[in-house]
C-alpha cells in the first residue's frame, strides 16, 4: 500500500502550507451536556439585561407583528434608546436623517457598519461572529450555543447577554430574542467566505459548498455515508446537513475514520478549512471526500463544511472566547506599598512634580534656542533632519525626545512658522505671556495640550505610505486616534492602585481586546493604536503625568477632575475595573480642556519647589542651583555663565566667553561681582574674580567700526602681533595709522575673526562709544494652536441629540402617515411619488382645513429643488402663502403655495 498523500491546507483557493498525518485516532466529541442557565440581571459593559438579554418583541404601534425590518425595529425604541444609537454611532447624523426608514439604511451601509464594527470589544465582536455563522434569523439558545460549547461556559454565559445588547443598541443586530438578526452588511463582512475567511476560521455550511455540485456526486456522498438516497438533490443536501450535526450519528461516522484521515481533520478544524490536494487525493483525503467531509470548491481544493467543523469543536464557533478584558497588571519590578500607603503616592507625586519642571525648562531652552529665529521649513513642511539634530544637541537629548518637545512646544502654540518669504519658526507672541505664568499652570497648558492633540511625534523619522519620510512639524503626523487612545492609556493607569505602575504588555493587551479590529492585527510592529499606547506611557513620564511609571494626582486630574477636589489624590479602583470619564469617549472642547488644566493645576501645585534667590559658587569656576531659580536669577546667570547640566540641581560653569557675552550685554565687572556676591550663598571664589577681571580688563581694548570696518588700538605692539598673525591673512588688514587697522571684512566677520584669535575685541558706534549688543527676539505674528484632527465625527452634545431624535421622529411621522385616498386615482403618481394636485384643488383644501383646524399631509418643494413630505396644520392662507403649524418641524413656517405638488387629508388627525 503506498503511503498517504498530503493534503494542502490553503486559506480561499491560494496554496497553503502542507498538512502532515501523524498517527493516532481522535476520540469522537463527548455529547453535548446540559448547560445552566444563566444568571438573571446581569450587568456588563454597563448594559444591564435579563439572560437572555429581552426587547420588546411585540411593537405597540406595530399593532401586535414582530418587525420585519430594521427601520420598524427602530420604531419601537423610544428616543432615549435612539439617542444612545445615535451616540455611539455619530456619523449616522451627518446629516441628520429625515426619517427612521433613512436612519435604518444609512446604519446599513459599509462605511457606518465597518465603524461601529471597529469599536467593538473582542467578545461583543466574537457574539457577531458567532452569528454571522449562524442561520439568518437565529435564535438567543443557537448563538448561546456557539458560544459557549458542548460543555459550556459560565463566564461566557454571564456576559453573552451583554454583548447582544450592546450590538442591539448600537442597530448591529434587530429583531425579538428568538428571531436575532444581523444587519446584512455586517453579515456579509463577517461571514465565512472563500476571499475573506471568518476569524473564528469556519467554512462555508453543507447546502453552500454544495451548491454546484452535480445531483449525482450528492448521491454518492450521502449513499457512502449510510443515508437512504433520494432524488431530490435539496433533501439529499438537508440530510447530510442533519447527519453532521446529530451528535451521536456524526460520532458514529468518524469511529469509522481511518487515523490519517482524523489527523486531515485535526489540521483543519480551527482553520483555514480549506485544503489543497493533488489529482488523485491520498486514502485517507480520499475517505474524507467520499463520506462528504470534505466538499470539493474547485478542481484542487476541498473545504470542511461548517457543520462538521463545529461537531469537531464541541460546537465552539471560537478556539479561545475571551468574555472578560484582560487584568491591568502592576510592572514586574515595582509593587504597591502596602505597610505605608501614603508613602508611595507621594515618592510618585514628587517624582512627577520634578519631572513636570523639567518638563517647563526644556520648553524654555527651546525657546531660547529660537528666540531669535529658529531653523528654516522645508518646502514641503517641517523641520530637516539636520535641524533636529542641531535641536536635539542644543537640548542635551536624543532626536526622538527632541521631536516631542518640538511638537509639544507647537500644539500648546508656543512656537510656529513666522510665514515670511524666507519661512523660519519661531515662538509666537504667546510664548512673551507664558513664562509670567505661574509654574503648575504653565505645565497644566503643555498637558492638556498633550492630551488632546492628534499630532503624534513618535511617527518622526518613519515613512508615510508613499514612501516619504516624516518630519516634525511636518504636514502628514495626525493620527485622529491618538487622543483617545491617550485618555484610555491614563484611564487604564488609573485603575490600579495609588501608586502601582503597570505592565506594559498587559496595558497593550487590554487595548487589543477592546479595539481588536482597529489599526492591524494584534502584536505586529504596525499596530498604530500600540505603538501610539507605548509613546503615551513615554510621553507621561517625560511630561511628569507618570512619576516612576506610576499615574500622579495631578495626572489622575486630567482624566477625572472631580478625583482631586481639595487636594484628595483620587480613589483608586479594582485592578480590572476602568473609569469612564466623558473625556474617554468625547473630544474635549477648549472650554473643557481648560477647566481640566485649572484641576491639574491645583494638584500639582503642593508639589512643585519654591524658586530659590540663591545659588551655590565652586572653586572649579562652576555655580550649582540647588532647585529653580528666580526668573530673574536664572535669565542673569544663563548670561554669565552656560548651563553644564540640568536636572534636580543645575549645574552653571563660568567662561571666558561667558563672562564676555555678559560684558557685550553692558554689565561692567563691578556688576557681575556686585550680582554674584548678592546671589551666592558661598563666598565668590577667587579664581572666578580673576576670571571677571582678567575679562574685562582686555574687553575694549580693541575697537571696530565700520569703514567697511576697521580696528582702532592705542597700544601699536598689538596691532603689530595682529598683522603678523597668519590667521588675520583672511581678514585682509592693512595698517591706516599707527593705531588704526583697516579691513575688508564687515564688523561682524572682523569680531569673530579676532576673537577666534584669542583676543577679546568690542564694537563701537560711530561716535566712538562702545557698541551694547543683546540679541534680538524673533516672533511670528500671531498663531493659534493647530486644530486636532477629529477621527471620524465627533460625539453630538445632548441638546443636538435631543433636537435630532425630535427631527426624525417628526419626519418619520409625516412618511407614515396615513393619508385618505385621492378622489381622482389617475391624478397620483406611480411609485408611490409625491400626488400631484391643480392649483386650485390646492388651494381649496387648504382653505378648508384652515377653517376646520385639520392638518393635511403635504408634498413641498423647496428653493433648492429638494422634495419633502411634512404633516401641517394650515392657520392662515393668503397673498398666495399658506402659514401653519408644521408637526414635521415642531415649529410655525410660512410655505408658498406654488412650492406645494400635493395635499392629502389625514385618515386620522395626528393631533
Amino acid at each position: 500500500m503506498q503511503p498517504p498523500r498530503t493534503c494542502q491546507q490553503t486559506r480561499g483557493h491560494h496554496p497553503g502550507r502542507r498538512i502532515g498525518h501523524p498517527p493516532g485516532r481522535r476520540t469522537a466529541p463527548r455529547r453535548p451536556t446540559p448547560r445552566p442557565a444563566g444568571p438573571q440581571g446581569l450587568t456588563w459593559g454597563g448594559w444591564e439585561s435579563a439572560s437572555p438579554p429581552l426587547e420588546a418583541h411585540v411593537s405597540e404601534r406595530s399593532g401586535g407583528t414582530p418587525p420585519r425590518t430594521l427601520a420598524e425595529a427602530l420604531r419601537t425604541r423610544d428616543d432615549d434608546a435612539l439617542a444612545a444609537l445615535l451616540r455611539a454611532r455619530p456619523d449616522l447624523l451627518s446629516p441628520v436623517p429625515n426619517d427612521l426608514g433613512q436612519l435604518a439604511t444609512r446604519a446599513g451601509t459599509r462605511a457606518s457598519v465597518m465603524r461601529a464594527l471597529e469599536r467593538l470589544d473582542r467578545f461583543t465582536l466574537q457574539t457577531a461572529e458567532a452569528l454571522a455563522a449562524s442561520t439568518d434569523p437565529a435564535p438567543y439558545e443557537a448563538v448561546r450555543a456557539l458560544m459557549t460549547g458542548d460543555e459550556g461556559d459560565p463566564r461566557v454565559e454571564a456576559a453573552l447577554p451583554g454583548a447582544v445588547a450592546a450590538l442591539r443598541a448600537q442597530a448591529l443586530i434587530w429583531g425579538a430574542d428568538d428571531r436575532l438578526r444581523l444587519v446584512r452588511t455586517a453579515r456579509e463582512i463577517l461571514a465565512p467566505s472563500p476571499n475573506h475567511p471568518s476569524p473564528t476560521g469556519l467554512g462555508p455550511t453543507v447546502a453552500e459548498a454544495t451548491a454546484g455540485m452535480s445531483p449525482g456526486r450528492i448521491q454518492e456522498i450521502i449513499t457512502t455515508a449510510g443515508l437512504p438516497s433520494t432524488h431530490d438533490p435539496v433533501s439529499a443536501v438537508t440530510a447530510l446537513a442533519a447527519l453532521f450535526t446529530d451528535r451521536t450519528r456524526m460520532a458514529a461516522l468518524l469511529d469509522t475514520a481511518p487515523p490519517d484521515a482524523l489527523a486531515v481533520l485535526d489540521r483543519l478544524v480551527w482553520g483555514p478549512p480549506y485544503g489543497e490536494i493533488t489529482s488523485k487525493p491520498a486514502p485517507p483525503v480520499q475517505w474524507l471526500r467520499d463520506h462528504g467531509l470534505l466538499l470539493p470548491t474547485s478542481t484542487r481544493t476541498v473545504v470542511l463544511p461548517r457543520e462538521a467543523a463545529l461537531h469537531l469543536r464541541g460546537g465552539r464557533a471560537h478556539r479561545h472566547t475571551e468574555p472578560e478584558p484582560p487584568e491591568i497588571l502592576p510592572h514586574p519590578s515595582t509593587s504597591t506599598v502596602t505597610s505605608t500607603p501614603t508613602t508611595r503616592p507621594q515618592v510618585v507625586d514628587s517624582a512627577a512634580a520634578a519631572q513636570a519642571y523639567t518638563a517647563l525648562e526644556t520648553i524654555e531652552e527651546l525657546a531660547k534656542e529660537w528666540n531669535e529665529g529658529g531653523p528654516n521649513v522645508l518646502r514641503a513642511g517641517g523641520l530637516s533632519v539636520r535641524d533636529l539634530k542641531r535641536t536635539a544637541t542644543a537640548l542635551d537629548t536624543t532626536e526622538p525626545v527632541a521631536a516631542f518637545w518640538v511638537e509639544l512646544a507647537y500644539a500648546a502654540g508656543l512656537l510656529a512658522a513666522d510665514g515670511e518669504a524666507d519661512e523660519r519658526y519661531a515662538p509666537t507672541p504667546a510664548y512673551d505671556q507664558w513664562p509670567d505664568l505661574p509654574p503648575a499652570e504653565r505645565w497644566a497648558r503643555l498637558a492638556t495640550a498633550w492630551l488632546g492633540a492628534t499630532r503624534t511625534s513618535g511617527l518622526v523619522g518613519g515613512q508615510d505610505s508613499k514612501g516619504r519620510t516624516l518630519a516634525a512639524l511636518g504636514p502628514d503626523l495626525d493620527r485622529g486616534a491618538a487622543p483617545e487612545v491617550r485618555r484610555h492609556v491614563l484611564g487604564l493607569l488609573a485603575s490600579l492602585p495609588d501608586g502601582t505602575a503597570p505592565d506594559p504588555e498587559s496595558v497593550l493587551a487590554r487595548l487589543r481586546w477592546e479595539r481588536p479590529l482597529r489599526g492591524a492585527a494584534a502584536g505586529r510592529p504596525e499596530d498604530l493604536r500600540a505603538r501610539i499606547a507605548a509613546w503615551t506611557l513615554t510621553e507621561a513620564e517625560m511630561l511628569g503625568v507618570t512619576g516612576r511609571g506610576a499615574l500622579s494626582s495631578h495626572g489622575r486630574a486630567l482624566i477625572a477632575p472631580d478625583s482631586v477636589d481639595g487636594g484628595d489624590s483620587g480613589a483608586s479602583g479594582a485592578m480590572g475595573s476602568f473609569p469612564k470619564p466623558a473625556s474617554r469617549t468625547a473630544a474635549a472642547t477648549p472650554g473643557e480642556l481648560s477647566a481640566v488644566g485649572l484641576h491639574a493645576a491645583r494638584a500639582l501645585a503642593p508639589h512643585l519647589p519654591d524658586p530659590l534667590d540663591h545659588v551655590l559658587l565652586q572653586a572649579d569656576l562652576t555655580a550649582v542651583a540647588p532647585g529653580p531659580l528666580l526668573r530673574p536669577l536664572a535669565e542673569t546667570l544663563s548670561v554669565i555663565a552656560d548651563i553644564e547640566s540640568r536636572g534636580g540641581a543645575t549645574v552653571y560653569r563660568f567662561t571666558p566667553a561667558s563672562v564676555r557675552r555678559a560684558l557685550d550685554a553692558g554689565l561692567s565687572a563691578s556688576d557681575l561681582h556686585a550680582f554674584l556676591a548678592a546671589h551666592s550663598r558661598t563666598p565668590v571664589p577667587q579664581p572666578l574674580s580673576y576670571l571677571i577681571d582678567d575679562v574685562a580688563r582686555r574687553h575694549g581694548h580693541l575697537r571696530i567700526g565700520s569703514a567697511s570696518a576697521y580696528v582702532r588700538c592705542d597700544d601699536e605692539a598689538v596691532l603689530d602681533e595682529i598683522l603678523a598673525d597668519r590667521r588675520s591673512h583672511a581678514l585682509r588688514l592693512r595698517r591706516l595709522a599707527p593705531t588704526v587697522l583697516a579691513a575688508q571684512a564687515d564688523p561682524t566677520t572682523l569680531l569673530d575673526g579676532l576673537r577666534s584669535m584669542g583676543l577679546a575685541p568690542a564694537a563701537e558706534s560711530a561716535e566712538g562709544d562702545v557698541l551694547v549688543t543683546r540679541a534680538h527676539a524673533h516672533r511670528t505674528p500671531p498663531r493659534t494652536p493647530p486644530a486636532p484632527v477629529p477621527d471620524g465625527p465627533p460625539v453630538p452634545a445632548p441638546p443636538l441629540l435631543g433636537a435630532a431624535v425630535r427631527a426624525i421622529r417628526a419626519g418619520d411621522q409625516a412618511a407614515t402617515v396615513v393619508r385618505k385616498t385621492l378622489p381622482e386615482p389617475a391624478s397620483a403618481a406611480p411609485g408611490g411619488e409625491l400626488p400631484r394636485t391643480t392649483s386650485a384643488e390646492t388651494l381649496a383644501t387648504v382653505q378648508a382645513a384652515a377653517l376646520t383646524g385639520s392638518a393635511l399631509w403635504i408634498g413641498y418643494v423647496n428653493a433648492e429643488g429638494a422634495a419633502s413630505q411634512r404633516v401641517i396644520a394650515p392657520v392662515r392662507v393668503e397673498g398666495g402663502f399658506v402659514t401653519a403649524y408644521d408637526h414635521t418641524a415642531d415649529e410655525v413656517r410660512t410655505y408658498p403655495l406654488h412650492r406645494i405638488t400635493g395635499v392629502a387629508e389625514l385618515a386620522d388627525d395626528p393631533a
